[in-house]
């Protein structure tokens, strides 16, 4: 038998070291360039805060820093709010924003919550033939509510709880695959963890179930419980934006095109995303630059509301787009219907300093305000996108934003930046033009 080499880049107990002791790990075993420096200089300024952060996660060996803007100026259903956004890529903030200030002087935005209701599944395989479910099912139902009665009461206080289950077979997983689909309300929560709770006590109560029910038959009784767990598909937790204005009123100044060229060129790409899967998902990435914003500087789950708006999106057996453009009557409308499971309370809501923040900034939303707030963000940036595509091009306001990358990764000084943005305004941009003209620059060939 060979003799096995130790890895050095393999190691045991990582997850057992403090912090310090991870850096020094990977400085010596992967980044021999770096130094400790380089992950202490995103330390935060706070021992309090810090500790914090690093209970968020595991293994952290540092904190990874996104920009924190806001987008002003967005009037949802009647109020004005200023809009937390965290997110990375250029020219979405300012996007959004250019977008509220349009739709300011035109009615603002609308929003409307369809459905609020969560999902959860509870998987297992039983002996029993599939037509005695209906027979059998008002006992199981009885006795899975009455030992999670404790745990649903408080939830119940709060408008929410169990609404309703149903049992299902799966024969094309298996002849005995069976599962539990369970409806919830969780208030103002996102609700993950009291979902989860949930099913796994109807786990161990199905489990005791099959052993002591009189109404079972001795080849009924074997059970055997598969995962519990929520749902991220939350097609009855929607909710419904839009803004509608008359075609005359639709001018965009400075594009060169009429307001009702505008409103023909706008409704054909809508609908193009409709019918294309190709455009489609640049379609939808770009609501979601939105909508994802927001959700990160409010602590919700990104991640949930991301795979939600995409099954949504092909439920019709074809990916399209999530929002649709109509003209009816000379009056034109532009909406957007997708799921979204927010919480206000529970989770990092209150945790992350900046969650918090971003709360109060919104004034203490309930979940409910919160999926408006978040679908018209999803919208604006939606509209702001196909407002350049089909008029000036998307680069140049993309470009204009991304010209600040450009020279950070150059090392632009601050009047050099100066100089260099008032050279390329009205110019195109690229990485290529600004690295010449800032050598230009630096060699005194510029004045």
């Amino acid at each position: 038998m060979a003799e096995q080499v130790r890895d050095p880049h393999r190691i045991s107990g990582f997850s057992k070291f403090d912090k310090a002791q991870r850096r020094q790990w990977l400085l010596e075993h992967f980044l021999p360039e770096y130094g400790e420096d380089d992950f202490a200089f995103f330390e935060a300024g706070s021992p309090d805060l810090q500790e914090v952060l690093d209970n968020f996660s595991e293994n952290t060996v540092a904190n990874f820093p996104l920009p924190f803007g806001v987008a002003p100026n967005f009037i949802i259903n009647g109020k004005t709010y200023a809009v937390p956004m965290v997110i990375e890529e250029s020219s979405v903030v300012a996007a959004a924003s250019s977008s509220a200030k349009y739709w300011s002087t035109r009615g603002g935005f609308h929003a409307e919550v369809i459905a609020s209701e969560k999902l959860g599944q509870l998987h297992f395989r039983w002996s029993g033939r599939p037509e005695r479910r209906a027979a059998l099912f008002r006992e199981v139902e009885d006795r899975l509510q009455e030992a999670t009665a404790d745990i649903t009461a408080r939830m119940e206080k709060r408008g929410g709880g169990v609404r309703r289950m149903q049992w299902k077979h799966f024969p094309q997983v298996d002849p005995q695959c069976y599962q539990l689909l369970v409806s919830f309300g969780t208030g103002d929560s996102m609700g993950a963890n009291f979902i989860n709770t949930v099913l796994e006590t109807y786990a161990a109560e199905l489990e005791r179930w099959a052993e002591e029910s009189a109404a079972l038959s001795d080849d009924e009784r074997e059970l055997e419980i598969i995962m519990a767990i929520l749902s991220n598909h939350t097609p009855n937790c929607a909710v419904k934006a839009w803004v509608s204005c008359p075609i005359e009123d639709m001018n965009i100044p400075g594009s060169g095109v009429d307001a009702a060229d505008f409103v023909r060129r706008f409704e054909m790409a809508v609908a193009i995303a409709r019918e294309d899967p190709y455009r489609a998902v640049t379609h939808n990435k770009g609501i979601m630059n939105g909508i994802d914003a927001v959700v990160l500087a409010t602590g919700n789950d990104f991640r949930a509301v991301e795979a939600a708006a995409h099954a949504f999106a092909a439920a019709g057996g074809q990916y399209a787009s999530l929002s649709r453009c109509r003209v009816t009557d000379k009056v034109f409308h532009f909406e957007l219907t997708l799921p979204l499971a927010l919480g206000t309370v529970g989770g990092l809501t209150r945790l992350h300093p900046l969650a918090d923040l971003s709360l109060n900034l919104l004034e203490r939303p309930d979940a409910e305000e919160l999926m408006c707030i978040a679908a018209a963000t999803g919208l604006a940036q939606n509209f702001a996108a196909l407002r350049s595509l089909v008029t000036t091009g998307i680069q140049q306001g993309h470009m204009k934003m991304h010209l600040q990358n450009i020279l950070s990764s150059l090392q632009a000084s601050p009047p050099e930046r100066r100089q260099t943005v008032s050279f390329f305004e009205g110019r195109t941009i690229s990485h290529h033009g600004v690295r010449q003209y800032l050598d230009k620059l630096r060699e005194g060939k510029v004045k």
